[in-house]
């Protein structure tokens, strides 16, 4: 099973209900065979790690490919600038100049340049790292390296490498980048389920209608998680009413939960309330996706 936390917007609380789920699934599962998977797919602002512990278990240079200029072989025939869709590359009279952080790797100009004057070429963007935290529970994270214009390809390669490495048994958790942009839809392509955590204030209520309505375009099931309940009012309650979109969780607003977070520690250990919460979003979690808790 596989489950993403998003958000309209971010300092909503998915890093806190993932990793929190993470650890509390991984205590769960101990001794029954079952492992938990955690990634954290904001590439940007990976934050997940600040909470977690582990062994490094691998770390490896991730690359995407863009098409390098060979002025020799080049007749200058215009055909690469008419064909990109994303402008990365322009004619300049008497050369083409190739703009790296706009390709988007469809390999269109290098397919069809008649004298094969634009092979692709990798490029360093980033790098993903994965932990073994303990016995049962693994976590992974992509950074991307300062300057890369686009998250979506890591996010992309960091999916399939997922799917290539960790099949269904796994019970993985996918830390969502915030927001309703590509790298949010790329990061939750293969998710069984989308959980949207929210606050019930304004901000919150307003962001929280267009992640609702990018993910019926991906026609994904969602559920909402309400976070930091007890401030704010009760729009964001209402409105799941009235669009039968299930509330699987209320997670209270404590101070203790805040002095934890501000320390890098996680709350389901020492936080009865929180606990109690988390073990209801899993619970619900399992009955949206027909799967034994």
């Amino acid at each position: 099973m596989q489950i993403a936390i998003a958000s309209g917007k971010g300092g909503t609380g998915k890093t806190t209900l993932a990793v929190n789920l993470a650890v509390l699934l991984s205590e769960k599962f101990a001794g029954t065979g079952q492992k938990v998977l955690l990634t954290d797919m904001d590439v940007e602002e990976p934050n997940s790690g600040l909470f977690l512990q582990g062994e490094l278990l691998s770390e490896e240079i991730k690359y995407r490919l863009v098409p390098e200029w060979k002025e020799d072989k080049c007749t200058l025939c215009k055909r690469c600038a008419n064909i990109c869709e994303y402008n990365a590359l322009a004619f300049l009279g008497i050369s083409v100049m190739i703009f790296p952080e706009l390709c988007h790797s469809c390999y269109a100009c290098s397919d069809l340049c008649p004298e094969d004057a634009l092979p692709m070429v990798k490029h360093r963007m980033g790098v993903t790292k994965r932990f073994l935290l303990n016995d049962n529970l693994e976590f992974m994270e992509s950074r991307i390296d300062i300057g890369v214009e686009q998250a979506t390809p890591l996010i992309e390669q960091t999916r399939k490498f997922i799917k290539e490495n960790y099949d269904k048994t796994w019970f993985t958790i996918l830390d969502a980048p915030p927001g309703t942009s590509c790298p949010v839809m790329e990061a939750v392509k293969d998710a069984d389920l989308v959980v949207l955590i929210t606050e019930p204030t304004p901000f919150g209520f307003h962001d929280l209608k267009l992640a609702i309505d990018t993910m019926k375009e991906l026609r994904k099931k969602i559920a909402v998680v309400i976070n930091k309940y007890g401030i704010g009012n009760d729009d964001v309650l209402n409105y799941c009413l009235e669009k039968g979109i299930p509330v699987i969780g209320k997670i209270p607003h404590l101070v203790e939960a805040a002095k934890l977070y501000s320390k890098g520690k996680t709350m389901v250990g020492e936080l009865p309330e929180i606990r109690n919460e988390i073990e209801h979003v899993y619970s619900r979690i399992c009955q949206l996706t027909k799967e034994k808790a």
